[in-house]
């Protein structure tokens, strides 16, 4: 399986990294490719709305930028993850940037599965990543739900959310 990670976390030794590094390392310790980009280090601009993706473009973005990278293994994807911290009671502005260039390909072609992944220093404070989630990635694109990891960075970091995600990428 061929797995995109899109981390909007811009803290490299945060609660986020810590979940996306236990699923990836279990993924390909079980045999999966896994293309992981972390969308906070990289410079990807928010969707401009010019519509020459969907016009002139044949959907390729009109402007060059890190995207590309994501780009070039977003049709590849059997399951696509996103992980974030929440910030203000979503996700990244990072994550959000690369979502929305994301109008430029559409859905993706192979993508059956999907999982997100967040953090925060407080509890309780997921449920409007997980509307953006079940409602414009996992819902549009029609893809299974393989499940909403949500935690507390100290959760996050634990050894009990580690063997969940490990568990995740074993069963895929």
């Amino acid at each position: 399986m061929n797995i995109l990670i899109l981390n909007g976390s811009p803290r490299p030794h945060g609660g986020t990294k810590a979940m996306v590094d236990a699923f990836a390392t279990a993924a390909e310790e079980v045999g999966h490719e896994v293309h992981l980009f972390n969308v906070a280090s990289l410079s990807i601009a928010g969707c401009r709305a010019c519509e020459w993706c969907h016009t002139k473009g044949d959907g390729r973005c009109a402007f060059r930028d890190d995207m590309d990278l994501i780009y070039d293994v977003w049709d590849e994807a059997d399951m696509i993850v996103l992980a974030s911290p929440v910030y203000y009671g979503s996700l990244t502005g990072q994550l959000h940037c690369a979502l929305h260039r994301t109008y430029a390909p559409g859905i993706p072609e192979r993508a059956t599965k999907t999982a997100l992944f967040l953090c925060s220093g407080s509890p309780d404070v997921y449920e409007a990543s997980e509307r953006i989630y079940h409602g414009f990635v996992q819902g549009y694109f029609g893809t299974e739900d393989c499940g909403i990891f949500a935690a507390t960075t100290d959760e996050a970091k634990s050894e009990a959310m580690a063997e969940r995600l490990r568990e995740l990428a074993r069963s895929l």
